[in-house]
């Protein structure tokens, strides 16, 4: 077969700024940008006899629109802090930031084809194109850190190449604090949101997910572990032509998890009773999670009928300290025992002795409501469900009352957000499972010797 390194055309691409002073340039243009907005908008109120307050001036439209664009240009740490703020605070924020920041979840360009080139050099060698019979430059998709190619090596293997965007590494941290910076002095963000642990865990879930050697250990730990369960699917390592910045992985089909919102009722019921006897599995036996719950990590074989694993970038091994905390508040919750809840959400981290009665209560119900789908005997409709606004609603009184600054460890929050992800696909997906009897096998469960 003749080989091939040419593309169809695509979409518009936009080389990554991979150097600190061209990724600092860009904030300052962002923060330029959105003073000349101020100045103009301004104007623009005064003339029509308005006296526009400060808060109004920077929250326009325009303003947001400009963080997200030069926050999707930046990709890597900027573009993750973006999509962390948007998926954890969109209640709090601003309506025309939270909607135009909802666009980083999925708004990556791709890098030119030189940058692609430029990358693979630095990590295969010059000549690793006499490897390939084919070499798609066209992504197959891209996100914050890294895009993904199509390729087939000459010795017939057809691979997914994961190739991370250049400097992303060595910027994680300054452009994290950057990025927090700015959005504190625009007034992006309002001044009573404390997003500290955000950027701590984006910092951390970055530094994870850019060591794709890394990930490859885990994909590989991941496919032994789930070796005795065929309906889970996982791509295959390739670690000769994987480095820290190039992940090698086999082709996996399939089709997107949200596009079975239309699918008949019992595939949809499966789909996400195999995803939550997963996750108890990874909590109880593995004591080894997949912490991101964005949906793009799973994909559906129809013909196979098996769930498709994607992206180990941010698994979290977990203490068994931590594992059975989670057991405990879960076994109180579902036995309606109050007093067990609370000794483990103060063992967990939720709040300490010094805590007020009220805030610990808050928490208590916060639990309560959270592992409800679990307590209910018999499949639970999540296409019914009001479990996410109730516990919304609580977290934005708990989030903006500043008498409580408790904050769980990392370990905690992940924990909740992988959950809160699984709940809010069954509700896309409209699925009813099961919990109650997934639970009474995930709480026996213990870790493999």
């Amino acid at each position: 077969m003749q080989e091939d390194f040419t593309d169809r055309p695509s979409a518009p691409t936009l080389a990554v700024p991979s150097g600190r002073g061209s990724r600092l340039a860009r904030l300052g243009w962002m923060a330029t940008g959105i003073a000349g907005g101020m100045v103009a908008e301004g104007a623009r109120q005064l003339a029509q006899g308005n006296r526009p307050k400060m808060s109004d001036l920077l929250l326009t439209p325009a303003n947001a629109r400009r963080v997200a664009d030069q926050l999707a240009k930046l990709r890597g740490a900027a573009m993750k802090v973006g999509q962390l703020v948007s998926m954890e605070s969109g209640d709090l924020l601003p309506p025309a930031l939270a909607e135009i920041l909802a666009r980083l979840r999925s708004d990556a360009r791709a890098m030119p084809k030189a940058q692609v080139s430029s990358v693979l050099d630095a990590q295969w060698g010059k000549d690793w194109q006499k490897k390939f019979r084919h070499f798609s430059f066209t992504p197959m998709a891209a996100a914050s850190i890294g895009q993904v190619h199509r390729a087939q090596t000459k010795d017939g293997r057809d691979l997914a190449v994961k190739i991370q965007y250049p400097g992303v590494r060595e910027s994680i941290d300054s452009d994290v604090d950057n990025v927090a910076t700015l959005f504190r002095l625009s007034g992006l963000l309002p001044k009573s949101m404390d997003i500290q642990p955000l950027l701590r865990d984006a910092k951390r879930q970055l530094h994870d997910e850019a060591d794709y050697i890394r990930e490859g250990g885990y994909l590989r730990q991941y496919g032994e572990l789930l070796a005795d369960a065929p309906d889970y699917a996982l791509p295959q390592l390739h670690p000769d032509l994987t480095t820290h910045s190039v992940l090698a992985m086999s082709v996996v089909g399939g089709v997107p998890i949200e596009s079975l919102a239309d699918a008949p009722q019992a595939d949809r019921d499966r789909v996400m009773t195999l995803l939550f006897a997963l996750l108890l599995r990874e909590l109880f036996e593995f004591r080894l999670v997949q912490t991101d719950p964005n949906f793009a990590n799973y994909r559906y074989d129809t013909a196979t009928r098996q769930l498709i694993l994607l992206d180990f970038g941010a698994t979290r091994p977990y203490k068994a300290a931590m594992a059975n905390e989670f057991r405990r508040l879960m076994k109180g919750a579902m036995a309606g025992d109050r007093d067990m809840m609370d000794k483990a959400a103060m063992a967990i981290g939720y709040y300490d002795a010094s805590t007020q009665e009220k805030h610990r209560q808050t928490i208590l119900d916060m639990g309560e409501i959270a592992i409800e789908p679990f307590t209910r005997h018999g499949p639970y409709d999540f296409g019914t469900s009001d479990v996410l606004p109730r516990l919304r609603a609580l977290g934005i009184d708990l989030g903006l009352d500043r008498d409580f600054w408790q904050l769980p460890p990392a370990d905690a929050m992940l924990l909740q957000r992988k959950f809160g992800g699984l709940y809010l696909l069954a509700i896309r997906l409209r699925a009813r499972v099961n919990l109650h009897e997934l639970a009474q096998t995930g709480l026996a469960s213990r870790k493999r010797p």
